[in-house]
């Protein structure tokens, strides 16, 4: 009997090492600093920071941790509001019950996926008229994708609002040739495994308030104060990043130019082989904006295919291809049913019908012409049985 072979799994986004990392932990493990804080991590904080064009980072275990210290900073405290992007990772909002503050989610628009400042607006008015205006907005940029950050700024400032931007995606994303994640009085990032860069698990927390920063470090690493022994007069946090991850990031940072080509040219073959098929359509790229397609996500129109995002998902499973959904939004997760959520309009939740409709393909920056010829002759296969 012959046997066949399994043909070889191809991931949604899987880490992409160079191998120079090696050199910064080789001189990690010569030091002996393997532990939190040292040399790589001053120098990676300011490598981003000089990257991003901000005046301070720091770098932290998470990208969550950055979210929940830049909450601690802005005095987000337990019955407060926060108001938070729905369609994006529940790392995004979890920090905000870690402060014991309620979410009120907003919906998307569709020209970007991201937040959308009809439903934010709807939000405030019914904010003020409640007489409890949110302590901050926490704006998600999806997939690599910069939200509509004037009208969304413009908006915040009107009532006076902080807002941190979730970057986590879209490092190296322009908003009208400006760096995502500099809109803000918090900016953050990850660089997580799956990340367009990533420090094997890690995050940062930027901004130009150089103080903030400061005292950031001082959360981070338990709050401990100024004395000859442990004490502590404030909650603090075991957030810091090791020398070693750091040190990972300062080589994966020098080759993010690299990684974003690779994406977007990973982007332009989907488009170019898909676009054409009925009820196809891609996550939009706003004019003045500059995507990273960290992920290339598009969306089905089941009424001119009759084929669902579920069939799509066996169909690319049953190859050994990795797919996901797109986010589940927040405001449909168990944990967060009670709380209060904003439509785009009161016909429709731009949120709900992109996870309805749709599905992110592998697209990390290492993969190959070959994989990605596999995925895209399976969804044509299964697409075009329905037409």
């Amino acid at each position: 009997m012959l046997q066949t072979t399994k043909k070889s799994r191809v991931l949604l986004s899987p880490p992409h090492m160079s191998g120079e990392e090696m050199n910064y932990i080789q001189e990690a493990f010569e030091s002996n600093w393997i532990a939190q804080l040292g040399p790589n991590v001053e120098a990676f904080e300011k490598e981003i920071a000089s990257y991003i064009g901000v005046n301070d980072a720091i770098a932290v275990s998470s990208g969550t941790a950055a979210i929940h210290l830049a909450l601690s900073l802005l005095d987000v405290r337990r019955g407060d509001t926060v108001f938070c992007s729905s369609l994006t990772f529940v790392g995004s909002a979890n920090p905000i019950l870690y402060q014991g503050a309620v979410p009120v989610f907003i919906d998307s628009e569709p020209d970007t996926w991201n937040m959308s400042p009809l439903a934010l607006e709807e939000a405030f008015i019914a904010a003020v008229s409640s007489g409890k205006l949110p302590k901050a907005v926490i704006i998600v940029n999806l997939y690599g994708q910069s939200a509509r950050i004037d009208e969304l700024v413009s908006i915040c400032h009107k009532y006076s609002v902080p807002i941190i931007e979730d970057a986590a995606e879209s490092l190296g994303a322009k908003y009208k040739e400006k760096a995502s994640g500099t809109f803000g009085e918090f900016g953050i990032f990850s660089f997580n495994g799956n990340k367009i860069i990533t420090t094997s698990g890690g995050g940062m927390l930027i901004s130009n308030n150089s103080e903030a920063i400061s005292k950031a470090r001082f959360l981070s690493n338990q709050a401990k104060d100024p004395a000859p022994y442990y004490q502590h007069s404030e909650i603090g946090y075991n957030y810091r990043m090791s020398n070693i991850l750091a040190g990972i990031g300062r080589t994966q940072l020098r080759l993010l130019k690299e990684r974003i080509h690779a994406r977007r040219a990973i982007f332009k073959t989907y488009q170019q082989e898909l676009a054409h098929l009925p009820g196809v359509s891609f996550m939009p790229e706003l004019a003045g904006t500059f995507s990273t397609h960290w992920l290339t996500a598009l969306t089905i129109d089941i009424g001119k295919t009759d084929v669902s995002i579920r069939d799509l998902l066996d169909c690319l499973e049953a190859e050994n291809i990795e797919a996901r959904n797109v986010w589940k939004p927040l405001h449909m997760q168990p944990i967060f049913r009670n709380c209060k959520y904003y439509s785009h309009n009161k016909n429709e939740s731009v949120s709900e019908k992109l996870f309805k409709t749709g599905i992110c393909l592998p697209s990390g920056s290492s993969m190959t012409l070959e994989d990605q010829m596999r995925v895209i002759i399976c969804l044509k296969r299964r697409i075009k049985k329905t037409y």
